[in-house]
């Protein structure tokens, strides 16, 4: 099974270099298989420390907030 979580694009580096911010993580990630027009406030799928494609910024929204509920209901069960 693989897992593909949205982050948005914080900042562009040289080459094909990005900082994401997923859910008030920072992290660089390879940018070059989301396309040659990725930018600054776009969202992305990020798999494996690449960016796989760009996500509309609502379904991203919905996806991190899925995560956070669930995130909440294993700490309640734990």
């Amino acid at each position: 099974m693989c897992l593909a979580i949205p982050a948005r694009i914080v900042e562009l580096h040289e080459g094909s270099r990005a900082t994401i911010d997923a859910g008030g993580i920072r992290k660089s990630i390879d940018v070059s298989l989301a396309g040659e027009d990725v930018a600054v406030g776009d969202y992305v799928v990020v798999h494996v420390g690449f960016a796989i494609g760009r996500i509309d910024p609502e379904e991203a929204e919905r996806t991190l907030a899925m995560f956070g509920e669930l995130a909440r209901a294993q700490g309640a069960a734990a």
